[in-house]
């Protein structure tokens, strides 16, 4: 799969130096960094593209500025490109309503388009989390691009094994990074963890990666999407944990049946 990244800065770079680390052998990463300004209004959004661009059969953006989200569409016809991942890490760099008009801009032009808020949110099949999780899918073939992706990066998805006799987490398993890389800092902390205390480690772990999903309160989700994402972390680890994970049941003194 040929995978064209749009970055702006920091946040974009990290994600591109993780796919490169880990992602399969035959994928071909290629990046365009964008303008880090751009006016209010793109009356040519084409005048802002490069001169050339490498093919490309999925475009993942992760630009800081929302006007990068009008280039998308020429971005994608230019490149060849049947699929676009446009994460909202924050409202600040891609609003929900224009996500979904770029959403409607790209299948006109035939090309599936996922925008999960956080990133970390992407599955094979949904996209976002708690009340606001939906399916995604459809007979464009850019949608099986899109799967490929996410069966690799997104939300995460852990193999955890436990030594029962002292209840510790012996060894963590990587099934699903999220593409920032966030997953695997945490599986490498967690090795040793006792079980009771996995979920608060994991999301105490995560909350110590630089992770740059907004730290406002999304209007959406009635909470931040660092926090959002901090609990599809634990979410993972509590799938992974499965029966080894107990729960403990208080006994109110005196209580009668």
């Amino acid at each position: 799969m040929r995978i064209l990244v749009l970055f702006t800065g920091e946040y974009g770079q990290r994600h591109v130096d993780n796919l490169r680390r880990y992602a399969p052998s035959d994928w071909v990463i290629e990046t365009w960094q964008t303008p880090r300004s751009l006016p209010i209004v793109l009356d040519y959004p084409e005048d802002y593209l490069p001169a050339t661009l490498p093919p490309a059969d999925l475009i993942l953006s992760l630009a800081e500025l929302p006007g990068v989200a009008e280039m998308i569409p020429p971005l994608a016809q230019r490149s060849g490109a049947q699929a676009v991942i446009a994460p909202i890490d924050s409202q600040a760099w891609l609003p929900f309503g224009l996500a979904r008009q770029l959403r409607e801009w790209l299948a006109r032009l035939n090309v599936a388009c996922v925008t999960p808020m956080p990133f970390c949110s992407l599955t094979e099949t949904h996209v976002h989390a708690v009340r606001l999780r939906e399916a995604y899918g459809g007979d464009l073939p850019g949608y099986d691009l899109i799967r490929a992706f996410a069966r690799h990066f997104g939300r995460p998805s852990f193999r955890i094994a436990v030594d029962k006799p002292n209840g510790h987490i012996t060894s963590v398993e990587v099934l699903r990074d999220a593409c920032c890389g966030c997953a695997r800092f945490v599986a490498a902390k967690m090795v040793g963890t006792p079980v009771e205390d996995a979920l608060e480690a994991a999301g105490l772990h995560h909350h110590h990666y630089p992770c740059q999903a907004s730290m406002g309160i999304d209007p959406l989700y009635g909470d931040t999407l660092m926090h959002i994402s901090g609990n599809l972390m634990k979410e993972a680890v509590r799938e992974a944990l499965g029966d080894n994970l107990r729960v403990a049941y208080l006994r109110p003194s005196g209580r009668v049946e």
